[in-house]
């Protein structure tokens, strides 16, 4: 058994369900302070994080490896072919909840960290983890707490690593280097109740937003870039009705969502929605929820650092994309100049028998180390 296919699974054996640390961060502490590491073990509300840091003897900048130990609800038992919390190896897939998402990364920058720090125990800058237990989660006492407290300290961040799996088919064929933003709004069309027979005295809230709606579905928001594809607007819930047939609604409501692109901004899609709400003279009020700011790492240090590591182990070249979902990176990007999403293949995340091959692990971990030589050895005595 491998280093980081041993650590993997001592992760994935704690039943650290979000916010649940069930134990990962201190397990995690414990391995890096005989490296010389500063650790802290950083508490708020439910959520557990852990702040750890090497000095690495001479100046440079602050390389940090962020990620999260807390998972999603495994589900049924009998759905998985194992206990979700009793990591198997089967068919030389590594099984269990957090196999992709994304414990193998964490226990893969810690054997890469081992490897890393006991080739180059004095390096250029410092080497940094933060980790948390609130990413599948409202994410509200994780990263961005941390992040709080560190600004506080005056702490700077120049390069971010996350771990999340970002590869597609194979390890190593994808970075994301940036991620769209995400703007919810819950919408209330207002009609007027009233009997079926007799549309005359009432206010039909459904017939007066389909107009509006079909405009909406309709809108180029932007071309995107790039980077970036364009803006997307889709509606995920519609709900009217007092379920009798014989019933017009008093008010209609509507949850949708735009994935936006860093060319929009949240105030302009704002408005361009709600004058298509006024312009079909609708009664409505919206409840807005920005649950991230889009992020951008353009082609640079850290983008090249990374792809040189994933082809020199590999022998591929990665392709840079900001699809997916959001992730931690949003919020760290707002204090780290650069930062990349970097991880196993996304296939099986968040789904039932989620799995990892044991084959991508030694060469996952390998490829965090030549980045961080690269980032921490290379580039600054160039």
């Amino acid at each position: 058994m491998t280093d980081t296919l041993a650590l993997a699974k001592a992760l994935i054996a704690k039943p650290s369900v979000t916010p649940a640390d069930a134990g990962c961060c201190e397990l995690l502490s414990q391995r890096l302070k005989p490296l010389g590491f500063q650790t802290e073990i950083m508490p708020f509300g439910d959520v557990t994080n852990l702040w750890a840091v090497r000095e690495g003897g001479r100046p440079g900048p602050t390389l940090v490896l962020a990620g999260h130990v807390d998972v999603v609800p495994p589900g049924p038992r009998e759905a998985w072919q194992s206990d979700p919390f009793e990591p198997t190896v089967h068919n030389g897939e590594l099984v269990g909840r957090g196999a992709a998402d994304m414990k193998s990364s964490v226990a893969a920058f810690v054997t890469a960290s081992e490897r890393f720090i006991r080739k180059h125990p004095s390096f250029a800058g410092r080497l940094a983890y933060l980790i948390t237990s609130d990413e599948e989660g409202p994410a509200i006492d994780g990263t961005v707490q941390v992040l709080r407290e560190l600004v506080h300290r005056g702490e700077q961040l120049n390069y971010c690593i996350v771990g999340e799996p970002t590869s597609t088919k194979a390890l190593g064929d994808m970075i994301k280097n940036g991620r769209r933003g995400s703007l919810s709004g819950q919408l209330t069309i207002f009609g007027q109740q009233g009997h079926v027979a007799y549309p005359h005295m009432a206010e039909n809230p459904i017939h007066r937003f389909a107009p509006a709606l079909a405009d909406l579905a309709a809108i180029v928001w932007d071309d995107g870039n790039q980077y970036f594809p364009p803006t997307t607007w889709q509606v995920s819930n519609l709900h009217s009705g007092t379920g009798a047939t014989n019933v017009i609604p008093g008010s209609l409501t509507a949850s949708f969502n735009f994935r936006f692109a860093t060319v929009s901004s949240p105030q302009s899609l704002k408005d361009r929605l709600e004058a298509v709400l006024q312009q079909h003279n609708l009664r409505y009020t919206i409840d807005w929820n920005l649950g991230g700011d889009p992020y951008l790492t353009p082609a640079g240090t850290l983008c090249d650092a990374m792809s040189q590591a994933i082809e020199q182990v590999q022998g591929i070249k990665p392709v840079l994309s900001t699809t997916g979902g959001t992730s931690d990176g949003r919020f760290i990007a707002k204090h780290c100049r650069e930062v990349i999403e970097f991880g196993p293949p996304n296939a099986t995340i968040h789904q039932v028998n989620e799995r990892i091959a044991v084959a991508d692990l030694e060469p996952l971990s390998a490829i965090y180390e030549r980045a961080i030589e690269k980032l921490l050895v290379e580039l600054p005595a160039a």
